[in-house]
């Protein structure tokens, strides 16, 4: 299996962490809407992919904002 380089790792966990919080989340709300069963299937299939495609550029470029916020309120580990 081929390998990516790792100055891809940020985009490629951007890309999986907001697909699965939008799986999850569109999951519930398609869910307590239409009831569980095939029927939500296809509402929730449109909904995840609007809220995917909305949400993984959010991920992508706010992720190392957060990361930079989380370094400074944070304390190096000793040593």
């Amino acid at each position: 299996m081929a390998r990516l380089p790792r100055r891809f790792a940020p985009f490629i966990y951007g890309v999986i962490q907001a697909g699965i919080t939008t799986a999850v989340a569109t999951g519930i709300a398609t869910a307590q809407t239409l009831g569980v069963g095939l029927a939500m299937l296809p509402g929730w299939t449109v909904s995840w992919a609007l809220a995917w495609a909305t949400m993984l550029p959010v991920v992508v470029l706010v992720a190392p904002m957060i990361q930079k916020a989380v370094l400074q309120l944070t304390e190096p580990p000793p040593g």
